[in-house]
């Protein structure tokens, strides 16, 4: 059930302010279905031209993504202060990027893999929908309710 319309302090991201928070992050998740499984990676990446790009190694899951996978992408930050979070979902496709243009443009936007080892993979995920809310965050002591005085 969503009821962010109804909660106070809650404040719908329109596609401009979405993409203006995920440049302000590098670490994302990335979902998709394989076979009756759901994955989900945390990965870090880079937005360039409307798009996410990430990389990853030529025989892992996300490698998979390869054949324009429908992705959901989630990304979430606050304010240096911390009392101010968003979240922004992005979903999507994803594809293989071979083109030499697109992988320079790649290295220009500084996508590097923060793991060891060859991440030879270069995925750039398109979204068809992208939707992001940000709000308050309460404060510890709206988390639960009073309690109630113990006899001693």
């Amino acid at each position: 059930m969503n009821t962010a319309a109804t909660e106070p302090g809650i404040q719908h991201l329109g596609v401009h302010d979405c993409w203006k928070y995920l440049r302000t992050a590098s670490l994302c998740r990335v979902a998709f279905a394989d076979g009756d499984a759901v994955e989900n990676f945390p990965v870090n990446y880079v937005p360039t031209n409307g798009t996410l790009l990430i990389r990853t190694g030529d025989n892992t899951k996300l490698a998979s993504l390869a054949g324009r996978k429908s992705v959901a992408v989630e990304a979430d930050g606050m304010n240096r202060y911390g009392t101010i979070a968003w979240s922004v979902i992005i979903k999507g496709h994803a594809a293989v990027v071979s083109d030499a243009e697109e992988v320079q443009d790649a290295m220009d936007a500084g996508l590097s893999p923060w793991q060891p080892g060859q991440k030879n993979v270069l995925l750039r995920i398109t979204p068809e929908d992208i939707s992001g809310r940000r709000f308050v965050i309460a404060a510890p002591t709206h988390w639960w309710p009073p309690r109630e005085p113990t006899a001693d």
